[in-house]
């Protein structure tokens, strides 16, 4: 499609006129705090390729959602009313969509606005070009469009109340990152363009309706035809990612007047007691990196298909059920979703090249929190297992993607979701902290969050920063820190540290003992240790191991399975790593456990490795691997099913 040009209007004063757009005011620690009207410098870093937006013509700084929810059709219908900032002389927006039915598109005065749908494309989905009048200065605009999603909505997971823990009512919520928004928003859906929103959602009336936003209607509205009507408001600007809904029957619990839990009434006991330490973790995390600037932290736990971990939504952050263990053993996860308070919901990946900027602070904000509330070894553990995990990780992908800084031209942003940004990036920060001492760094980092608050980040950006305010021109310390070979070159640079649990060292003993020198599980002092200790253990492989070597037998397996009770393990992470090595050995008996497990979540963290080694046991995996997807796709997510179904084939 062709694009107009704006020659006559400088890149410098794009910036400047478009800014972030917003101007709201956030309540923080009882001080009142304006997020700054801020624009990230302009340069080939700051350009985001999975977009058709211009922002540096016009962009959209606000969104107002009026939706119906459709359970029989499973779709959302109504409108989204846009704030257009632009340029003086700008005659047209271009907007994400993909897969939306557009109806009209009219501006404020309720006249149709001549529109173009583009070409679609399969990983960026379609540009919605709408036209206008040649924009004045220092003008702002509204336009509307109706529209309606439809029901594969890539980004809309509709269940039916068999999918549900409580059996009778259905449930719908939505994931946006990385580019989905636009399945059911039509915004300029790229982390780099921050926008405030609200919403009026209409839904059935015996459903509850929460957003990434402050309830304005916390009960709901009466409407008509058994229905009843919420509001939402959130002013801080966000990226759209962050833009997020769920809808079903779901019940609420604080924790204390600020944090507090949501999920379906017969879990919401298990889930307020499994997550009951996440009033502590806010205090930690404002005690090391300053106030939190959202107003209340609150987790959705949903159904069993959502499809990862955890989701930063702000306010709300969405959350799978698999972390409800019984005995508070994976709550890092929660950690690591209020981090992405700061880190990510505060100063975002301008584009998904650098999404590090995002992951990577947050593992090493969320590893803080975990030694705050829990301790230093604690910590240690979760550090060394994510150092196990980030050389798996290495070994396994291409040179060009184990860089921090990627390039994802042309590619679906999701390929730069690995343990590369999240662990390498943690692990880099935490190289910062050891060169320079933990008082030093944290006043680099907690100013790092206030100098960039509610701005889109690069790492060209922050390399800049880190420059100005914490080497200061130390010629020795930029040589020993080796900043530009972390974030541009693959690997890792020669001052990469492994870290150190000596809580690991009887477990490594153990599995030497078990595994190597075939001793009998018995002897494995499995009640003794913690989850973080017993993944380890599962975890351990022998030195050299060639692709698809058999190391264990099958009475090895079996004495396993049975002393540990594997197949029974409640645990999602335990069973998860039990799974990964009886698979690969072929172990007929846990056939029926990958079966109940890979069709009672959806978590991708753990299905699509789970059928990758399925599929790679050939003759005896494939066959597996097809019967357990074509009874368990309808139950993922798209995000999860979209992954499998690269591998396995749709059924």
């Amino acid at each position: 499609m062709k694009r107009k040009a704006f020659g006559l209007v400088s890149a410098l004063a794009l910036a400047s006129v478009l800014g972030l757009g917003a101007c709201s005011t956030t309540t923080t620690g009882g001080a009142a705090m304006t997020p700054p009207a801020v624009a990230p410098a302009p340069g080939p870093e700051a350009v985001d390729t999975h977009t058709y937006a211009r922002p540096e013509i016009a962009r959209v700084v606000d969104v107002a959602l009026d939706l119906t929810a459709n359970f029989e059709a499973k779709t959302l219908s109504g409108t989204a009313t846009l704030d257009i900032l632009a340029v003086p002389g700008a005659n047209e927006v271009i907007l994400d969509i993909r897969n939306l039915d557009i109806q009209d598109v009219r501006d404020a005065q309720g006249q149709p606005l001549r529109y173009v749908v583009g070409d679609n494309d399969p990983i960026k989905g379609q540009p919605l070009t709408v036209y206008f009048p040649a924009f004045a200065p220092n003008e702002r605009r509204k336009i509307t469009i109706r529209y309606s999603t439809r029901p594969d909505a890539a980004a809309l997971q509709w269940l039916t109340p068999a999918q549900t823990a409580g059996g009778q009512k259905p449930y719908l919520f939505s994931q946006g990152q990385a580019i989905l928004t636009r399945t059911w928003v039509p915004t300029q859906d790229s982390p780099g363009i921050r926008q405030t929103y609200s919403a009026r959602i209409t839904a059935p009336a015996d459903l509850t309706v929460v957003m990434s936003a402050d309830h304005l209607t916390p009960q709901g509205e009466p409407a008509a035809n058994g229905m009843k009507t919420w509001r939402f408001r959130m002013n801080n600007p966000i990226p759209p990612y962050l833009i997020a809904i769920g809808v079903g029957d779901i019940a609420f619990a604080p924790f204390d007047e600020r944090t507090g839990v949501w999920t379906e009434p017969s879990r919401l006991r298990a889930a307020a007691a499994e997550l009951e330490p996440t009033a502590k973790m806010v205090d930690a995390a404002e005690a090391l990196y300053g106030p939190y600037r959202w107003g209340r932290y609150d987790l959705l736990v949903l159904p069993p298909s959502f499809p990862f971990g955890g989701m930063e939504n702000p306010k709300l952050t969405f959350a799978t059920p698999t972390i409800i263990a019984g005995d508070q053993s994976l709550v890092s996860l929660v950690a690591h979703e209020l981090a992405h308070s700061w880190s990510g919901n505060l100063v975002t990946n301008a584009t998904w090249n650098d999404f590090w900027l995002n992951e990577g602070f947050t593992v090493y904000f969320e590893n803080r929190i975990m030694e705050s509330v829990y301790g230093h070894d604690r910590a240690m553990q979760e550090q060394v297992l994510g150092w196990d995990s980030l050389q798996d990780t290495l070994k396994s992908l291409p040179a060009a993607d184990t860089r921090l800084h990627l390039d994802l031209q042309g590619r679906d942003p999701d390929d730069g979701m690995s343990d590369i940004a999240y662990e390498k990036g943690a692990l880099f920060l935490r190289t910062i902290e050891r060169a320079v001492g933990r008082d030093r760094f944290d006043a680099w980092l907690r100013g790092y969050f206030d100098r960039n608050a509610y701005r889109p980040m690069t790492t060209a950006m922050f390399l800049d920063d880190i420059r100005t305010h914490l080497i200061k021109g130390d010629a020795a310390l930029e040589a020993q820190l080796q900043l530009d070979a972390w974030v541009y070159q693959p690997g890792l640079p020669s001052n990469a540290v492994a870290p150190v649990s000596h809580a690991f060292e009887p477990v490594d003993a153990a599995a030497v003992a078990f595994f190597r020198d075939k001793g009998p599980a018995s002897a494995i002092p499995w009640a003794d240790w913690n989850t973080q200790q017993r993944q380890r253990f599962l975890g351990w492989r022998p030195q050299g191991l060639a692709a698809g070597a058999d190391w264990l037998t099958t009475a090895q397996l079996a004495d396993l399975e049975r002393t540990l009770n594997l197949a029974h393990e409640g645990n999602t992470e335990l069973t998860f790593a039990w799974l990964q090595i009886a698979l690969a050995h072929r172990y007929q008996p846990s056939v029926a456990t990958a079966e109940a497990f890979l069709t009672g979540q959806g978590r991708r963290k753990f299905v699509l490795p789970l059928f990758q080694t399925l599929w790679n046991e050939g003759d005896w995996g494939r066959p597996i691997a097809r019967r357990i997807y074509a009874e368990a796709r309808p139950l993922y997510h798209p995000v999860t099913s979209g992954s499998v179904d690269q591998l396995v084939g749709r059924p």
